[in-house]
């Protein structure tokens, strides 16, 4: 299998590198651009891959709602794009997309038949971008995942380390719920979604699918739990003030309930992952060995 991902900076495609090892190629800018059509036209025919992986987006949710224009480029027009280059090649194409298309206000966990309703820049361009792939390219496979985390890049495990170092206490927030997902464990759920899609041609193994973390949770739990078992390691440790939504105000405003059923990917394409506290447990042992943190810092314990 030959898989072209696009984006190749984001936590998602590093994994997929990691653990498809040369089976995976990952282009980002300048060489690939999902801004520029050309730029993806010239990639899909120099690579000629099986499978498509769209895992490149505008993730800075605060910053769409001033840069409306940009992140719909990037997350409608770009998908838009490679879907139609994907069909004129018959080539499947799996595009990665969020919870923020949903408005959180469900009881239980969203399933893929919810009707869509974002509340930000951000989530509006995803659910473009996911209507866009789903209309012009038929062999599709939307993967809405939540809560991403891994032992690099921007995100909020890290970010929690980094606050721990300088302060006893912090606030977070604890009326916003879903399952924190191990880019690791996306990358190997997207690689056998990207076999299955090859080796039969069944119906039923395109459309959308919910794919994120066992479990749930607020972001005060993950907070607690992280340095819980943080400071088991001898790593940095903070106390967690439990804080409500409307304490920490941010310009695009987040869905209160992130949960998504998975059921759907699990009978159709046998991905179940793992629950989200055992791909904290990773993360934070890899963080560990790697004895630095992206800053320079010395890691206690390490």
């Amino acid at each position: 299998m030959k898989l072209l991902v696009v984006g190749k900076e984001g936590q998602v495609a590093r994994a997929l590198v990691q653990a498809g090892g040369p089976e995976v190629t990952a282009l980002g800018r300048p060489e690939l651009d999902l801004q520029d059509h050309a730029s993806l036209a010239a990639a899909l025919h120099a690579h000629r891959p099986d499978v498509v992986a769209c895992v490149g987006a505008y993730t800075a949710v605060d910053l769409a709602e001033s840069e409306p224009d940009t992140a719909h480029r990037i997350n409608a027009e770009g998908p838009g794009s490679l879907a139609q280059l994907c069909a004129a090649a018959n080539t499947p194409l799996l595009h990665v997309s969020t919870d923020y298309v949903f408005d959180g206000g469900k009881d239980g966990a969203y399933g893929e038949g919810d009707a869509v309703a974002p509340q930000g820049v951000y989530g509006r361009t995803k659910a473009e971008g996911e209507a866009r792939v789903a209309r012009l390219c038929p062999r599709h496979v939307i993967l809405r995942t939540a809560w991403v985390f891994d032992a690099s890049g921007k995100n909020f495990l890290r970010t929690m380390l980094r606050l721990a170092r300088t302060r006893a206490r912090i606030g977070v927030v604890a009326d916003q719920f879903g399952a924190p997902t191990y880019a690791p464990h996306i990358a190997d759920g997207l690689l056998r979604v990207a076999r299955n899609v090859l080796a039969s041609e069944r119906p039923e193994h395109y459309g959308v699918f919910h794919m994120s973390a066992a479990g749930a949770c607020s972001w005060a739990d993950f907070a607690e739990a992280i340095f819980q078992a943080s400071a088991e390691q001898g790593g940095p440790s903070a106390l967690v003030d439990r804080i409500s939504t409307m304490d920490y105000p941010t310009p695009a405003k987040r869905p209160a309930n992130s949960r998504l059923s998975c059921e759907k990917i699990a009978q159709v394409h046998g991905v179940r992952l793992p629950a989200w506290r055992a791909g904290m447990i990773q993360c934070l042992d890899r963080i560990a060995a790697q004895g630095w943190d992206d800053e320079g810092n010395r890691i206690q314990g390490a």
